[in-house]
């Protein structure tokens, strides 16, 4: 890190980056303030104790980032996968929220209000996995709808959603140009919170001859398993009761050899508290930090021959308590 000057602010220790510098991957510019690949602080930003710069972000002249925030304006970078035809365009957008765009059509998957809906685009198609606000947000649905844009969701979010069209697991439609296949999204391991066969989907959708499987949450059930020429694949992780640990992951991407995975819907202790901040979630099994999970799941992909990708997606903070 070059061209830096500290201070001393009210205990926190800060760190002012000179214009022109650049933060590196993995460096932190300030105590316990984690600056990410492609960030860039400019002249004057202050970048706080705890705070955390997302991937590709540019904090402005002048800018302060305070305790415990990420910035508003941090910038969301899409990622590009081949398709015939063109690119498609992914843009990992919070926890479950996907935007996907090709040909000049945006689907959006879960999207949720949590984060400033100005970040989405308008959607021609809609997809949603399961009933909880932060799958089924019916507020970020109305706003980023275009007008007649088919919304797609299980039977449990009618009563939420009643103009949404329902799939059951196993169907398959064409909705708003794009084929859409509904496959089941359920626990193996009992127990609270449940997530019973029947009551939620996945989706593969197949956008210029390229297969996109968003799983929602599930286990790596057979249904799952038995999916074939999948192109990309977004696999929960951390799923409470020790469903999806990395390992248990990880082996179900193995099944299915996408070329490209992304993990997803992976930190559940931040999405409880973004609900409510006193709320308390099941972390990572094994005592392990998001972090480490995250790693555990490369680490066992490491042999094969596919592509892990990360996403930003968590780019707000959790509240104080």
């Amino acid at each position: 890190m070059r061209g830096t000057r500290r201070f001393v602010l009210c205990g926190a220790l800060l760190i002012a980056v000179a214009q022109g510098s650049f933060v590196a991957r993995g460096a932190f510019a300030a105590q316990g303030a984690f600056v990410t690949r492609g960030a860039f602080v400019a002249q004057g930003a202050f970048v706080a104790q705890d705070s955390f710069v997302a991937q590709d972000s540019f904090v402005a002249q002048g800018a302060f980032v305070a305790q415990g925030f990420s910035p508003a304006f941090a910038a969301f970078a899409a990622d590009k996968v081949a398709a015939s035809g063109g690119p498609i365009e992914i843009t990992p957008l919070i926890h479950s929220s996907i935007q996907i765009e090709y040909a000049g059509k945006v689907i959006q998957v879960d999207p949720w209000s949590m984060l400033d809906l100005a970040r989405y685009k308008k959607a021609d198609l809609i997809l949603i996995t399961d009933d909880p606000a932060h799958h089924l947000d019916v507020k970020a649905i109305a706003q980023l709808r275009k007008p007649g844009a088919p919304v797609v969701i299980p039977e449990v979010g009618k009563a939420k959603l009643p103009d949404g069209i329902i799939m059951a697991n196993g169907e398959r439609a064409t909705e708003g140009g794009i084929t859409v296949e509904a496959i089941p999204a359920y626990d193996i391991i009992p127990g609270a919170p449940e997530h019973p066969k029947g009551k939620s989907n996945g989706y593969v959708i197949t956008l210029g001859g390229t297969r996109i499987y968003i799983a929602g949450v599930t286990e790596c059930v057979p249904e799952v398993r038995a999916l074939k020429n999948i192109d990309v694949a977004f696999i929960p992780l951390n799923i409470p009761l020790k469903r999806m640990t990395p390992v248990a992951a990880a082996q179900c991407v193995k099944a299915i050899a996408p070329k490209i995975v992304y993990a997803y819907h992976y930190d559940q202790v931040l999405v409880a508290r973004l609900a409510n901040p006193r709320a308390t979630a099941e972390g990572p099994a094994g005592g392990l930090t998001v972090a480490e999970s995250l790693r555990a799941f490369k680490d066992a992909l490491e042999d094969e021959a596919i592509e892990v990708r990360d996403g930003n997606w968590y780019p707000v903070a959790a509240p104080q308590r």
